[in-house]
């Protein structure tokens, strides 16, 4: 069975919990109260380090509650097997109203992917598709 081990890096850091027992995410936690400007952003510290599960890395995805209800949104995040550093969670405050945070508050999940750790090979040309190079909105609207 593989294993996602967390170390506190702070007293009041809480270890990530699932909403349920389906869930795909870990829930992360801010440790400390902050506030965010109306259209700014802040790196919320979570207190917490991670060992991620070998060929898997943490993909720092929003809560939908936070970006429903407080127009809040988790900047892109990924999370190394080899990284060792405190995760901080990027969120932006769409609003026009200053968000408040508490500590103890539930500001983004992890959810744990397996990843392809592919050789990269150059090449001339690349196989065809019935795609080709459509790019945006090209599949429809």
């Amino acid at each position: 069975m593989e294993r996602l081990y967390i170390k506190k890096l702070h007293p009041d850091a809480i270890i990530p919990t699932r909403g349920s027992v389906l869930a795909a995410g870990y829930d992360l936690y801010s440790y400390i109260d902050f506030k965010i400007s109306p259209h700014s952003w802040l790196a919320v510290p979570t207190g917490i380090a991670v060992h991620i599960p070998s060929d898997c890395y943490g993909r720092v995805a929003p809560r939908s509650s936070l970006t429903l209800k407080n127009g809040l949104d988790v900047g892109a995040g990924v999370v190394d097997e080899d990284y060792r550093g405190e995760i901080k969670v990027i969120l932006f405050n769409h609003s026009d109203v200053e968000f408040k945070g508490s500590k103890g508050d539930r500001i983004a999940q992890m959810v744990i992917e397996r990843i392809c750790k592919c050789p990269v090979v150059e090449v001339d040309d690349l196989n065809e598709t019935e795609r080709g190079s459509s790019g945006f909105g090209s599949t429809g609207k």
